[in-house]
């Protein structure tokens, strides 16, 4: 896989850019598309259900799924839509920067789940915080805060909840929030791009008029079996 690329880029996706196979091809999903187990844990704001967030957001799903290439992609369920907060820690991955540094590594998912619980009781959430749609790729979308009061909101949190998990990953700095629908199964013909790059413009012109600023519910620690459920086992809610 060529890092040179920008992964939020369609350019990212062509076959003539890329040399290897998409990175968790064989790991997270099967060549048919089936998602395979990645135990671990996380902290995301999903979605409000029934809001009209919600439904663009699924609609924007289904023109993902609309496209001749669709097939070259393994497609999460609806049900695990989510926008991803901070990262926790994947059971198959226990190395250093990636598992909190004051936790042994041999430490059982489960009860480093309750670890994160335990610290979490003490912790004060952040203020709310708007979230806008900014782009798109073709695994997803591009998220950020709405207003710069928001994206600072949005990094104060992700630096208190480093501090107090113990945990500070190589891109914490420079975290793109996103919101996924797919993962590569194939790289996209060169010639499919421009089809591509048109309905990624008008998904985003579309979901930027339904849904200005995102529904979202109060960020939450979730356990996951795979990409296709995040249950919510202890929800932060923000202060007034």
């Amino acid at each position: 896989m060529n890092e040179a690329i920008d992964p939020t880029t369609l350019a990212y996706y062509a076959r003539s850019r890329q040399q290897e196979k998409p990175r968790y091809l064989g790991r997270r999903y099967s060549e048919d598309g089936l998602f395979q187990s990645e135990r671990g844990n996380t902290i995301v704001c999903h979605p409000v259900a029934g809001s009209a967030t919600e439904a663009a957001l699924l609609a924007a799903r289904q023109r993902f799924l609309n496209m001749p290439d669709a097939h070259k992609f393994a497609f999460t369920a609806p049900e695990s839509l989510h926008m991803t907060l901070f990262e926790g820690v994947l059971d198959r991955n226990r190395a250093l920067p990636f598992w909190p540094h004051d936790v042994a590594i041999d430490t059982p998912l489960e009860r480093m789940t309750e670890i994160f619980q335990a610290r979490l009781a003490s912790f004060e959430p952040g203020p709310r915080f708007a979230v806008e749609v900014t782009g798109a790729a073709p695994i997803g979308l591009r998220l950020q805060g709405a207003t710069a009061e928001d994206r600072y909101a949005m990094a104060d949190w992700r630096n208190r909840l480093s501090e107090l998990l113990g945990l500070c990953q190589p891109n914490h700095d420079h975290y793109e929030f996103h919101s996924t629908f797919a993962y590569p199964i194939a790289w996209l013909d060169d010639q499919a791009l421009p089809d591509w790059q048109a309905m990624l413009d008008a998904v985003v012109t579309d979901l930027r008029a339904a849904a200005p600023v995102l529904e979202l519910r109060a960020p939450a620690l979730c356990v996951f079996e795979d990409m296709n459920w995040f249950e919510e086992v202890l929800v932060l809610e923000p202060r007034a």
